[in-house]
């Protein structure tokens, strides 16, 4: 495991808590080659500087007890490459505004800071394992001025990029009016995510599956 990327037990948890969701499959893994998944911007907002805690749980920050505004989203997904192998240590990130439409960095939250709901992360990293999978415990996206909602993913591996990309909430009526949304085009289905009430819960959790198709990948 890379040395930034510090484990607290509430990861190690929810890893495990991972376990105990639905399991995924890739359609058409053994098919000759995957289409890879759509680049896009990452936006003005990536954060510019990065919270102490970057776990893959976006709901509390360190320790607090008070969880953030917003409809628990449980997303799993799968980083694969053109072939459907699982891309082992590959660096997962996600981040998104929060239920309040602010997002973790100066030039937004800045003048927002009244409006910003400081118990939310914000931004969160997972690294994968040899199965490639990833694990979050965040909120559904809410629309931002200007986009439809959408969460920011960025996948990395030995230092290099190998994606960046947005994913959607299926049916959402804002997709239609979204630019970047639109100039997706037919590529559109490959990060449109369905995000379905989580069978048990009893709080109205929502689970959503994002399967990461990259290019060619360093060794490791």
């Amino acid at each position: 495991m890379t040395p930034y990327l510090p484990v607290p037990s509430r990861r190690l948890f929810l890893a495990s808590a991972a376990a105990a969701l639905p399991l995924w499959t890739v359609r058409g893994a053994f098919a000759e080659q995957l289409v890879k998944t759509p680049a896009q911007t990452d936006g003005p907002f990536y954060p510019n500087k990065l919270p102490l805690d970057t776990d893959n749980d976006l709901i509390v920050v360190n320790d607090g007890i008070t969880p953030a505004v917003g409809e628990i989203t449980h997303l799993t997904g799968k980083v694969v490459d053109l072939k459907g192998n699982p891309v082992r240590n590959a660096l997962v990130e996600i981040w998104q505004c929060d239920a309040n439409g602010v997002y973790l960095h100066t030039h937004d939250s800045g003048p927002k800071k009244d409006q910003q709901d400081k118990n939310f992360q914000g931004f969160g990293r997972f690294l994968t394992g040899s199965t490639g999978e990833f694990y979050f415990r965040t909120i559904k996206p809410v629309p931002y001025p200007g986009r439809t909602p959408h969460i920011h993913v960025k996948v990395k591996k030995g230092g290099k990029e190998l994606l960046s990309t947005q994913c959607y909430v299926k049916g959402h009526p804002g997709n239609a009016r979204d630019f970047i949304y639109r100039d997706l085009k037919g590529d559109a289905g490959a990060v449109t995510l369905d995000f379905a009430p989580l069978k048990g819960s009893k709080t109205g959790e929502l689970a959503a599956n994002f399967v990461v198709v990259v290019g060619a990948t360093p060794e490791g």
